[in-house]
């Protein structure tokens, strides 16, 4: 399997989990305040939308590898 071929099944797939799930989410922590000894932490859950039209992009760029893409068969 080339490397075009590679990439193009991990833009299928990220572009399907993109429209299965809509987005994703991670924790971010911040230092507010450090007084002495004393730290004060927040932690924020932070969500990120993928649009329906990244997903369906990222599906049809790489299909698009897989059948124009790989260039002549060995």
């Amino acid at each position: 399997m080339n490397g075009i071929r590679i990439l193009a099944l991990i833009l299928i797939v990220a572009g399907a989990l993109g429209l299965v799930y809509g987005g994703f989410s991670y924790t971010r922590q911040t230092d507010v305040a450090k007084l002495g000894p004393i730290e004060l932490t927040v932690t924020e859950k932070e969500t990120v939308n993928v649009p329906l039209w990244a997903g369906i992009g990222l599906i049809a760029v790489g299909a698009g590898l897989l059948v124009f893409g790989g260039g002549g068969r060995r």
